[in-house]
């Protein structure tokens, strides 16, 4: 498997604009192949050359012309899958060659970093740093500054309860009751790690949003078969909002790089886990009408902007947060906010982000109307 493996690294041509990933039904695996290997990393596949030819054509056609046809994934999100679940084997090599690849397609190098330090809770420092290192030789080639902007979020202040809120959206109860009963108690210190490392510092960051994260921490468990954590990384990727469909696609993208027992046996579990209830609570639905001081509303949606994006990254209970402003009338806004239950509501207001939004807006909202709704069709979800 890692002479397979070795044999993806590729000489690469420079950068490509990202592309539309080519799944038309007309097309056959052998055209797809070539597209979106060339989209990938601008060469051409089925070249016939190199010391094993025939390998290679196997590999191509099955990796580009099929895999990449299953399911409802970017291009850009399958490269991020790949890259993560090379790091996680410490198949370097072929790592470089898909963080190229990635960049061609649309993925920031701040997006790749993330994904790099976002394998850290689950195969630990040293190979972490092993695929950081990797992706920053791409970095340096490619003449992207080191070191990248920070995405940092939290405090020593906060990083607790950051990681608590997220840690309790996601996995209700965390994992007390499998620490309970370890030597000196020292599970406590485990849990706490959990929480305040794992869910305060990691999955706080920015670049990548919470959905994305516990996507591509589904494909790191996947590549290391650790079966009773995808059981409950499962309900972690519905609770953020990633479909079972989402996932059984995630996990055909890791299949080529990972083998068929180890996908296999991930793709069982969300068998066995879909179509279970999971429980979303009393969501709470609200309009909020605001009129704004027409001299201050850039201001004011500065500050808007900044409230929503913290939101939507830091807070699982945060739903929707959606803001519109009239053609003719731009001060008159309105925000469809949706959360997961009263709970989640009274969170976000007392978070550090929503405090400064309210503080800093007092003088620029000169009416506000909260208008609580029920939606017509509650199991609908967004594309």
């Amino acid at each position: 498997m890692k002479k397979i493996m070795r044999m993806i690294a590729f000489a690469l041509a420079g950068s490509l604009p990202a592309m539309a990933q080519t799944t038309e039904s007309h097309m056959d695996r052998i055209e797809v192949c070539k597209q979106n290997y060339r989209t990938l990393f601008g060469g051409e596949a089925l070249t016939g050359q190199g010391t094993d030819p025939e390998m290679m054509d196997i590999l191509q056609k099955f990796i580009f012309g099929e895999v990449f046809q299953t399911g409802n994934l970017t291009l850009k999100q399958r490269e991020m899958i790949t890259c993560i679940t090379l790091a996680t084997m410490q198949t370097l090599p072929q790592l470089k060659a898909h963080a190229e690849a990635a960049l061609n397609v649309g993925v920031t190098p701040e997006e790749l970093r993330e994904v790099m330090y976002l394998t850290a809770p689950f195969i630990g420092f040293p190979k972490m740093l092993n695929a950081v290192g990797t992706v920053n030789e791409v970095f340096k080639e490619r003449g992207i500054s080191l070191p990248i902007e920070k995405q940092g979020t939290v405090t020593e202040n906060n990083r607790h309860e950051t990681g608590k809120t997220i840690q309790n959206r996601l996995y209700p109860g965390g994992i007390a009751s499998v620490m309970e009963g370890l030597p000196a108690d020292m599970g406590k210190h485990v849990e706490r790690f959990l929480t305040d490392y794992f869910f305060g510092e990691i999955y706080s960051r920015g670049a990548l949003d919470l959905q994305t994260r516990e996507l591509l921490g589904y494909c790191v468990l996947t590549t290391l078969e650790a079966e009773s954590q995808l059981h409950s990384h499962y309900h972690g990727n519905i609770n953020v909002g990633n479909t079972p469909e989402t996932l059984t696609a995630a996990v055909i993208q890791c299949l080529p790089y990972i083998g068929f027992p180890a996908a296999i046996k991930a793709l069982h579990i969300i068998k066995q886990e879909y179509g279970q209830p999971v429980s979303t609570g009393n969501k709470l639905v609200r309009l909020s009408k605001i009129t704004v001081d027409p001299a201050q509303i850039d201001a004011y949606n500065a500050f808007l902007k900044e409230e929503i994006e913290a939101s939507m990254r830091l807070e699982p209970g945060v739903l929707t947060l959606y803001a519109t402003a009239e053609k003719e009338a731009p001060h008159q806004v309105t925000i469809l906010e949706i959360y997961a239950d009263q709970t989640a509501y009274e969170s976000h207001l007392k978070t550090p982000h929503f405090q400064k939004y309210k503080q800093g807006t007092l003088s620029m909202v000169k009416e506000l109307e909260l208008i609580d709704v029920e939606p017509l069709i509650p199991d609908l979800k967004n594309k």
